[in-house]
């Protein structure tokens, strides 16, 4: 994960005009065995995962000419890794990659130090290694290491793996490894290198995403399926919760299971939004499941209308199956302009205030005197669902009604997502129906909860007392105590919420 060890939930979360009002998805790895130019293919994959993380990428790479080399940049991986005189920094048959979204700050405030992948020397030999997810007690990780003389060099609570890596007595790096997680809380996928092995690690809960696939005589591993299929990688199978994979070119994938097992717990958020419509979860199309969830949706809340318009373009799946269960047209009644980088505009307060018009536009012939259905993933603080509102009622709509095809985020997610204070998220303060007057909108539903998991798959929706999924940022059940939090003051649920 790439977040300063200072609480997701900082006063920083970004206010700028261009944010989507969306969580985020704070990192996207990739590793890569066995390949002529294995930089070249970390750097297509982390292209395919740039939706986790727009801020910064890295890429360490293994050569026995060139020992360890390493490449870290702000901005996105097109603009960084694809020169010649960059990639050729980057030799060897072994890399590891990491993209980073962060809370707090902008890119002036954010250190370079914190980019990943990190790098130690040990006494066997070095390794690389990027995480994604979130140390849920990295603050007392951290203040107990620091009290033992240990030096960090970045804010990530990353970094507190290889310093507890270093402190281990482990006779190699996985093992080292293997009893650093042990000590760690929260939610991890791993994919980290030495000189001549590949490792991947999820935590025993499974939270974060991590996939094994096989690339000509090599193999890799990456957080998404679609990162796999843009080198042409085999899919070969998903990480376990709580399972680490050694890989080599002599023995290839070696499977170990070094924690205590638990019941797997993965992000349900995932299925709702940060996973690319392209890519398989749980064996099943993530674009299939966000059509089902749409589909669960119309079930629930129908509402008279002419059109079904998606908010593009992370909407458009539920969209579809919205359509599709109601009978409903589909529209594209918001075009997204495709071309607008995140750092587009900077120079007057004038052009800033045009906010979301610079990233959508309605087709007003398309909206005029239409009763519009918008269909959008979430509501976290409800500021781009008014200016959308806005935008379409100034278009000539008779009416607007927003379907949500997630359930109100009503508390913040300290697994690895960028998530508010929760007094900054809409459904933390607000009922539905004061978030419908508040938005100015003529109705406004959610998906259930118990929608929502019919929609995944479970057929029964969601059990209370064995839910499958990690669904606290909805029901405010943690899997993981957030240790850190708490000790800062934040409040679990009560039996009366």
């Amino acid at each position: 994960m790439s977040h300063p060890t200072s609480s997701r939930t900082d006063e920083n979360w970004r206010e700028t005009p261009f944010d989507d009002d969306k969580l985020k998805e704070e990192c996207g790895i990739f590793g890569v065995i066995g390949t002529t130019d294995a930089a070249n293919f970390a750097a297509l994959g982390l292209h395919a995962l740039q939706h986790r993380g727009q801020e910064a990428g890295g890429i360490v790479t293994y050569s026995p000419e060139a020992n360890f080399q390493s490449v870290r940049r702000f901005g996105y991986v097109r603009d960084n890794f694809t020169s010649a005189t960059v990639m050729e920094k980057l030799p060897g048959s072994l890399a590891i990659g990491h993209v980073r979204y962060s809370t707090a700050g902008s890119k002036g405030q954010t250190a370079i130090r914190d980019v990943q992948p990190f790098f130690g020397e040990f006494s066997m030999g070095g390794a690389a290694i990027a995480h994604n997810g979130n140390i849920t007690n990295a603050d007392a990780l951290r203040k107990e290491l620091v009290e033992r003389g240990s030096i960090f060099q970045s804010s990530s609570d990353s970094e507190c793996i290889i310093h507890l890596m270093a402190r281990s007595m482990g006779r190699n790096i996985p093992d080292r490894m293997e009893e650093a997680l042990r000590k760690v809380e929260g939610a991890f996928s791993v994919v980290a290198m030495t000189r001549t092995k590949l490792i991947g690690v999820r935590d025993p809960l499974g939270v974060r995403p991590l996939v094994l696939g096989r690339v000509g005589d090599g193999y890799a591993l990456a957080s998404e399926t679609c990162a796999l299929d843009i080198i042409g990688a085999e899919f070969l199978r998903e990480i376990e919760p709580g399972e680490m994979v050694v890989i080599t070119a002599e023995k290839g994938v070696e499977s170990h299971h070094p924690f205590r097992p638990a019941k797997s717990r993965f992000c349900i958020f995932e299925h709702v939004y940060f996973s690319r419509p392209d890519s398989i979860l749980g064996g099943r199309s993530v674009y299939e499941t966000r059509e089902a969830i749409g589909r669960e949706l119309a079930k629930e809340a129908p509402v008279d209308a002419d059109l079904v318009c998606p908010v593009p373009d992370s909407g458009t799946p539920a969209a579809i199956g919205y359509s599709l269960e109601s009978g409903i047209p589909y529209a594209m009644g918001i075009i997204r302009n495709q071309y607008m980088g995140r750092t587009f505009i900077e120079p007057t307060e004038q052009i800033r205030n045009m906010g979301v018009r610079l990233k959508l536009n309605v087709n007003r012939a398309l909206i005029r005197g239409k009763r519009v259905i918008l269909v959008d993933d979430s509501v976290v603080r409800g500021t781009t669902s008014r200016k959308i509102k806005e935008m379409i009622l100034d278009a000539g709509a008779a009416e607007v009604h927003f379907r949500i095809a997630s359930p109100p985020t009503a508390w913040p997610c300290f697994y690895g997502v960028d998530t508010p204070q929760r007094e900054k998220l809409l459904a933390a303060t607000m009922s539905e129906d004061e978030m419908r007057e508040h938005l100015g909108v003529d109705s406004l539903k959610f998906i259930s909860l118990d929608g929502l998991y019919r929609a995944v798959g479970e057929a029964k929706g969601r059990d209370p007392s064995s839910p499958q999924y990690c669904d606290a940022c909805f029901s405010g059940e943690y899997p993981v105590e957030p240790s850190d939090q708490i000790d800062k003051g934040f409040e679990l649920k009560t039996a009366a919420e």
